[in-house]
């Protein structure tokens, strides 16, 4: 697969990219040579592989998925401009 110098001005157009036009041929032969390189990709025998996420097969940690109030109500009310009962005081946006 190969691009064309008006494929790359379309497709810097969509992106918002502003190239000069003297930059197309470099720019044109840069995304070629990306193309390039992902077609080899696809001679790669990958029958068999498992997908992976990285290269080092680890757990992650995993903690419970309970919903609380994470035990800090009186640091977090230390930073409210005025607190009554636990509670942020706003003032009354509704009539």
């Amino acid at each position: 697969m190969s691009v064309t110098k008006d494929e790359v001005r379309r497709i810097a157009g969509l992106a918002r990219i502003a190239e000069p036009v003297d930059r197309l041929d470099a720019l044109t032969s840069e995304l070629n040579g990306i193309l390039d390189w992902v077609e080899q990709l696809d001679e790669v025998d990958v029958e068999g592989v498992e997908p992976m996420t990285t290269a080092a097969p680890t757990k992650l940690p995993r903690r419970t998925d309970a919903v609380t109030d994470g035990n800090k109500r009186e640091a977090i009310l230390k930073n409210a401009p005025r607190a009554e009962e636990g509670f942020f005081v706003v003032p009354k946006s509704v009539e």
